[in-house]
């Protein structure tokens, strides 16, 4: 019983992240400038890795790969917004301008 509700669980993970990682795409593609398309990725960048980790964290039990998985989930998550804040700091010093929809 408890098996398969640690599975029905990961599976809930898994497709939830991957729904983000499916709207955070189509986000990036559909927003106007760089910035909004900067906080779309971003965000999907933050919360697609963590539910889609802890889904294969669920399924691979407790396990050095649960570990290790664990350990690419903080590296992730210390990284991504870190990179994501360099990006924008570099477009807004380089007077990155907006562009309108009809120029794209």
């Amino acid at each position: 019983m408890l098996d398969q509700a640690l599975n029905l669980l990961s599976w809930a993970l898994l497709l939830s992240g991957s729904f983000f990682v499916i709207v955070g795409g189509i986000g990036s593609l559909r927003m106007p400038d760089l910035y909004t398309r900067m906080h779309a990725a971003s965000v999907t960048d933050s919360m697609a890795p963590i539910l889609i980790l802890s889904g294969l964290m669920l399924q691979a039990g407790l396990s050095l790969y649960s570990v290790k998985l664990a350990a690419i989930l903080v590296f992730l998550l210390l990284t991504g917004p870190t990179a994501s804040n360099a990006l924008a700091s570099t477009a807004l010093l380089s007077n990155r301008q907006k562009v309108d929809e009809e120029h794209l």
